[in-house]
């Protein structure tokens, strides 16, 4: 088992291809359900995605982009004191830029914004031997 420790830190890059992506959704749903209702204004759904999901990553950016998930000894230790020792991990996959993590117990974690998510997971499998 490895000693030393390592950081996961959110990727700016994976956080705005994960907004542009969000947004592209949001706004075609919008628009759907505004089409699907009969209004004459299918458009104002598209803006109205747009708007709502850039402001959520403009007001979000800094708190998101600050969470750091920390391999040290036998622990996975996260943002606001989540601890997940080696032992209790019962899957690791990816679903997206996020590093899904679900326990022995059925807690889930995420590490979010990875740029790289596999590498994420081969990193905490290789500390996990």
């Amino acid at each position: 088992m490895m000693q030393d420790t390592t950081r996961f830190t959110a990727d700016r890059q994976a956080y705005v291809q994960s907004h542009v992506t969000l947004a592209a959704v949001a706004m075609a749903l919008a628009m759907l359900i505004l089409w699907l209702i009969g209004s004459p204004h299918v458009w104002t759904g598209a803006v109205a995605g747009l708007a709502a999901v850039a402001f959520r990553g403009w007001f979000l950016a800094s708190e998101a982009l600050a969470e750091t998930w920390e391999l040290d000894g036998d622990t996975l230790t996260g943002p606001g004191g989540r601890r997940v020792p080696f032992d209790q991990i019962e899957t690791l996959r990816s679903m997206g830029r996020f590093v899904q993590i679900i326990t022995k117990g059925g807690d889930k974690h995420l590490i979010k914004y990875q740029a790289d998510p596999a590498a994420t997971i081969a990193t905490i499998e290789r500390h996990r031997r």
